[in-house]
C-alpha cells in the first residue's frame, strides 16, 4: 500500500473507525503513521505495585477483582481495585474514574489490566485517579504485551489498543519506495524503517535514533524558513542611516561613565548595519543590568540624526515609563524631545523625536512623521504580529530587538536564526556583589531582623510574592494577605504594596514613591520582574521561590545589585521537593544568565523556557531536540546547502510553495 493511498484501502478498517481518523484528520497511509506515540511502555516487565504514594508515574500489569459506583450526581465515580497477582495477592491499588459513569461498561471484575498513573495516598489506601488503562488478553499479546508498546494520543472513536492495531498493519503492507520525505535530510535512513523504528522499537534505544529522524526532518523545514527569509531580507531595499555621528558623540560626551566593551563592539555592529542600504534586522541580547538601554539610545540618537524618528516599544506600562524617564534624563540635555504613549497617558508627542510606548504604538492614535528606527525591547513578550505591525507603521525601519532573558546558545540558532545577533557579555563597572541564598522555612523573626538592618543603614528592599490574592486551589502566599503582616513589622518605615491588578495610576505612585525613596519596602508580585531601576534597593526576598522558572528568578534578582551596595536575593522555600531545591541552588550558585538559561532549558524544557507561542516554535512537535546544538546545525546546513544550489527552488518547487504558504509564522 503506497504512502498517500486512502485508509479506506487499509484490509480490516471498520467503517466507523475510517470516519473517527477522517474527523481527526487521518486520512492517508503516511498520516496514519505520522501520529507517532506520545510514549512507550516497557511491558516485557512492569513496575511493581507501590506501597507508598508520589514519586514518579507506574506502569502496573494486574487483575481487577472488584469495581463499585461510588457518590451521587455529578460527584459520582467508579471505583476498581486491582491486585498484583502475579505478586501472591499481597499487593493492590485503587483506581477512581469521576464523572465518567460509562466506566462500569468498560471495566469490569476479571479483567486483565495494565495502568498507567501516578500513585497518591487516600484514606489510608493507594489510588490513582483516572489512570490510562488497557484491558489485555491472551489473542494479542504479540502487539500489546511482552514487548516495547506504543502509546498514542487518544483519538476520539477508536481505542487504544485498536489504533495500535491499525498501525501495525499499516506497517506491514506498507511500499518503503513510496515514502519519500520532503527533503532528504539523511539518505542513510529510510523513511519507512524510521516509522517502524517510531512505533514498534525492539529498545527504546531505536525510538531515539527515529524521533530524531523525524526532527531533523522537522527542523529542516524550520531552518530552510529562517535561511530564506535572511535571504530575502538580504535583497530588500532600505533607507541608509547612522552617517551622522554628532547626537552620539554628544552622547558619549556627556556621560560621567566609559560603556563597556561590549556596548562599544555592540554600538559598532548597529552602526555598520544601519548604513546598509537594507533595514537592520539586529538582536541585542545582554543579561539582566548588561546596559541594552544606552545601546538602545545609541542607535535612537542615530536615527534621529538622520532626520527621522524612531520608537521603543515596552511589553508593560511600568516598563514604558521607566524608559521614559531614564531616556529623558539622558538626551534631554541634548535637545532630543522624548515621547510616551501608553494606553491612557500621550505626553509630550508634538514634534517627539523619540517616542516610547506600549502597544499603544500600535495604533493610529499614536501618528508617526517618519519612524526609521523601531526597538523592541523584551521581545519574547510580544507576538510576532505585533511586532509585524509596528514595522509595517514605517517605511522600511531598521528594527533592533531586545531581551534581558539570556536565551541558551541551543536555541538562538533555531529561534532567531534570520537575525544579526550582537551579545552584551559584560557588566558595567561599580555594581555592587549580590548574595544569593536558599532558605527552607526560615523564621520570620530572624529575617524581619535582617531586614531591618538593612533599612535602618537606609537600604530599600523588596517583598516578592507568587499570588495577588489569597488562592483555595494554590498554596502559595499572597501580596493582598502578606502587606498588612510587614506593615506591622516595620512600623517605622512605609510599606508598599504593588500588583498588576491595581490601576495605572495607583501602580505609577506607589513605584514613584519607592523609586524616590520615600517608600523603604514594596511588597510585590511579579510585576517589578522588569524596567524597575533603584539603585538603593539591595535586598529581594522572593517566597514560594519554587513556583518560578529560573529564568524569572534570575530576571527578578536583576531589580537588586545595580548600586554601589553589596545587594542579598532571599530564595525562600518549604524544601518539600528535592528538584525544586535543585533549581534553586543552582540559582544561589551563579549570576551568569548565559548558565542559568542553560539548566533551566534542561529542567523544563524547551517549550517552557521560551514560551512556544510567543517565541515561533509553538508549532514544533519534536521540542525535546531543541537543546540538540548538532541536530539542528545539521539541519541548517542541508537547508543552507540547498538555497545555495537552488536559491530560487526551482527545482524544489513543493518547497517554495511551502515557504510561501508558512512565511506569515515567521518575524520580519
Amino acid at each position: 500500500m503506497k504512502a498517500n493511498e486512502s485508509l479506506a484501502e487499509l484490509t480490516g478498517i471498520r467503517g466507523r473507525e475510517w470516519e473517527a481518523l477522517q474527523l481527526a484528520g487521518i486520512k492517508t497511509l503516511v498520516e496514519l503513521l505520522d501520529r507517532l506515540p506520545k510514549r512507550y511502555e516497557d511491558r516485557r516487565r512492569f513496575d511493581a505495585f507501590p506501597a507508598a504514594a508520589g514519586g514518579a508515574a507506574v506502569c502496573l500489569k494486574g487483575m481487577v477483582i472488584d469495581t463499585q459506583r461510588k457518590g451521587f450526581g455529578g460527584k459520582g465515580f467508579y471505583e476498581a481495585t486491582v491486585e498484583d497477582h502475579a505478586g501472591g495477592g499481597l499487593s493492590r491499588i485503587t483506581c477512581r474514574w469521576f464523572n465518567m459513569p460509562f466506566m462500569q461498561k468498560v471495566l469490569a471484575s476479571g479483567h486483565e489490566v495494565v495502568l498507567y498513573g501516578n500513585p497518591k495516598e487516600h484514606g489510608g489506601r493507594i489510588v490513582i485517579d483516572h489512570p490510562e488503562f488497557e484491558v489485555v488478553s491472551e489473542e494479542s499479546r504479540g502487539i500489546h504485551l511482552e514487548r516495547m508498546v506504543p502509546v498514542y494520543r487518544n483519538v476520539s472513536g477508536v481505542t487504544q489498543r485498536r489504533l495500535r492495531e491499525l498501525i501495525y498493519n499499516a506497517l506491514e503492507v506498507a511500499e518503503g519506495d513510496s515514502f519519500v520525505p520532503v527533503h532528504d535530510v539523511d539518505p542513510t535512513y529510510p523513511r519507512l524503517e524510521a516509522f517502524r523504528e517510531a512505533h514498534f522499537p525492539e529498545e527504546i534505544a531505536q525510538t531515539d535514533a527515529a524521533r530524531r529522524y523525524f526532527a531533523k526532518e522537522e527542523f529542516f523545514l524550520q531552518q530552510l524558513r529562517v535561511v530564506w527569509r535572511r535571504a530575502r531580507h538580504a535583497d530588500l531595499s532600505g533607507r541608509v542611516l547612522g552617517k551622522k555621528t554628532a547626537l552620539l558623540k554628544e552622547f558619549y560626551e556627556s556621560l560621567p561613565f566609559d560603556l563597556t566593551g561590549a556596548q562599544k563592539r555592540s554600538v559598532k555592529e548597529i552602526i555598520a548595519d544601519m548604513r546598509v542600504q537594507r533595514p537592520m534586522n539586529r538582536l541585542l541580547q545582554g543579561d539582566v543590568g548588561s546596559g541594552k538601554t544606552f545601546v538602545a539610545m545609541c542607535a535612537m540618537l542615530l536615527a534621529v540624526d538622520s532626520g527621522c524618528q524612531a520608537a521603543l516599544m515596552a511589553p508593560t506600562q511600568i516598563l514604558a515609563e521607566q524608559h521614559h524617564l531614564t531616556f529623558s534624563k539622558w538626551l534631554s540635555p541634548l535637545g532630543v524631545k522624548v515621547g510616551l504613549a501608553t494606553g491612557d497617558r500621550k505626553e509630550e508627542m508634538t514634534d517627539a523625536q523619540i517616542i516610547i510606548g506600549t502597544h499603544a504604538l500600535l495604533y493610529d492614535k499614536v501618528e508617526f512623521d517618519d519612524l526609521g528606527l523601531i526597538v523592541v525591547d523584551e521581545q519574547h513578550k510580544f507576538g510576532v504580529a505585533q511586532r509585524g505591525k509596528l514595522i509595517q507603521r514605517g517605511v522600511m525601519p531598521d528594527v533592533l530587538v531586545m531581551t534581558a532573558t539570556p536565551i541558551p546558545r541551543t536555541l538562538t540558532l533555531t529561534i532567531y536564526g534570520d537575525l544579526d545577533v550582537s551579545v552584551l557579555d559584560e557588566l558595567p563597572a561599580g555594581r555592587g556583589k549580590i548574595i544569593s541564598g536558599v532558605r527552607v522555612k526560615p523564621k520570620v523573626s530572624e529575617m524581619t531582623k535582617f531586614l531591618s538592618e538593612q533599612l535602618e543603614e537606609g537600604r530599600q528592599i523588596y517583598l516578592v510574592y507568587p499570588l495577588v490574592e489569597e488562592s483555595s486551589s494554590i498554596k502559595a502566599a499572597s501580596v493582598i494577605e502578606e502587606h498588612p503582616k510587614w506593615q506591622k513589622r516595620f512600623k517605622h518605615f512605609e510599606v508598599g504594596l504593588l500588583h498588576g491588578k491595581m490601576p495605572p495610576e495607583e501602580k505609577e505612585s506607589v513605584m514613584t514613591r519607592f523609586r524616590d525613596g520615600k517608600s523603604e519596602v514594596l511588597v510585590a508580585t511579579t510585576v517589578i520582574e522588569v524596567g524597575v531601576d533603584v539603585p538603593n534597593a539591595n535586598v529581594m526576598v522572593i517566597f514560594n521561590a519554587e513556583r518560578f522558572g529560573l529564568a524569572q528568578l534570575h530576571q527578578l534578582r536583576g531589580r537588586i545589585g545595580r548600586g554601589e551596595h553589596k545587594s542579598y536575593c532571599v530564595l525562600v522555600t518549604d524544601g518539600k521537593k528535592p528538584e525544586a531545591l535543585e533549581k534553586l541552588n543552582i540559582l544561589a550558585g551563579t549570576i551568569d544568565g548565559f548558565k542559568i538559561a542553560e539548566e533551566d532549558l534542561r529542567i523544563r524544557g524547551p517549550g517552557e523556557v521560551m514560551g512556544t507561542r510567543q517565541s515561533g516554535i509553538g508549532g514544533l512537535r519534536f521540542v525535546e531536540f531543541l537543546a540538540d546544538t548538532a541536530l539542528i546545525r545539521e539541519a541548517r546546513e542541508v537547508a543552507e546547502e540547498l538555497l545555495r544550489n537552488d536559491p530560487g527552488l526551482v527545482k524544489h518547487a513543493h518547497l517554495k510553495t511551502w515557504l510561501l504558504e508558512h512565511a506569515e509564522v515567521a518575524s520580519q
